[in-house]
């Protein structure tokens, strides 16, 4: 795999589901403006309808130099060939601007268990021999990966890893299994409220599918938190790790975090906004911020 840290997707980028509920033509506005501020990535997840490989090719056309990360798309929701066919093609027309993330989410196969799903996944896709034409640039590989055996199998068969709703002690944990050349990309929620009652219940109703989940239950319980603290809608101190809330200094110095810890790139995702609505009045707050080489609207 090519280095993504050569693409230059900057140390922060656009995580976000907003996408997912924009019609073609405000998606496009939305990257533009994205883009004109001085972003150089945005992630998008698969999750709610729309394709990776087709919503990540119509968010490339509509820009220049962003580059396009899928966070993720799920394996068991097309074929190897297919999915290799389709990065291959987006390698080629739009060179060193996509990243495929690849990840286990979608419907799961019984008996299977993630990482030899990923690890026949990925066996599959390298061993093709397909006559569609290799593009002059890398196709980009990263894997969606959270446990030891996953983020060992990101470094060795991949560019890199994307973590998703990790701490600060996950990402130095993280850096130091894949070693000084792997690329690590890190998902992290923010919230802009200030008060702690407000902020805390808004981030608990974010969080409540992943204190849920099998995967990510035991994910938090290897950072250290007990059964009480995940349970119950989760103590103050694991929604506080997972979520960084306040105004924009205090959000802008936890991000910060992530990088002194070992991430290349924080991919921000920006709470608290309702379905349909758009979180495009705090990218720009955060590009002021975040981004020294902004350029003005």
């Amino acid at each position: 795999m090519g280095s993504i840290r050569d693409m230059e997707l900057g140390r922060f980028g656009v995580w976000t589901f907003d996408f997912e509920y924009q019609p073609a033509a405000q998606l496009r506005d939305s990257l533009q403006e994205l883009e004109q501020r001085g972003w150089r990535a945005v992630w998008v997840p698969e999750l709610f309808g729309r394709e990776a490989l087709t919503h990540a090719a119509y968010l490339l056309s509509c820009t220049e130099r962003m580059h396009v990360v899928n966070g993720i798309a799920q394996i068991w929701a097309r074929g190897a060939q297919w999915m290799h066919g389709g990065a291959l093609l987006l390698a080629d027309a739009f060179p060193d601007r996509h990243v495929l993330g690849l990840g286990f989410g979608g419907i799961s196969r019984p008996g299977t268990t993630p990482l030899a799903a990923m690890s026949a996944y990925l066996d599959e896709m390298d061993a093709l021999e397909t006559p569609n034409p290799k593009p002059e640039a890398q196709m980009h590989r990263i894997l969606a990966a959270y446990g030891p055996k996953m983020l060992a199998m990101a470094r060795d068969r991949s560019a890199g890893a994307h973590t998703y709703h990790v701490t600060v002690s996950h990402t130095a944990q993280a850096r130091e299994i894949l070693g000084p050349d792997a690329f690590l990309g890190v998902e992290h929620p923010v919230l802009f409220e200030t008060d702690p009652e407000k902020a805390r219940a808004i981030a608990r109703e974010h969080l409540h599918p992943y204190l849920n989940q099998q995967y990510n239950i035991a994910k938090f319980r290897r950072l250290g938190y007990s059964e009480d603290e995940i349970g119950n809608g989760g103590s103050d101190r694991i929604v506080d790790d997972l979520v960084f809330w306040g105004d924009l200094g205090t959000i802008v110095d936890r991000l910060h975090t992530h990088v002194q810890a070992g991430a290349d790139h924080v991919g921000v995702q920006v709470i608290g906004i309702e379905p349909g609505q758009s979180a495009m009045a705090h990218w720009r707050r955060l590009s002021d911020a975040l981004l020294p080489q902004t350029v003005s609207a």
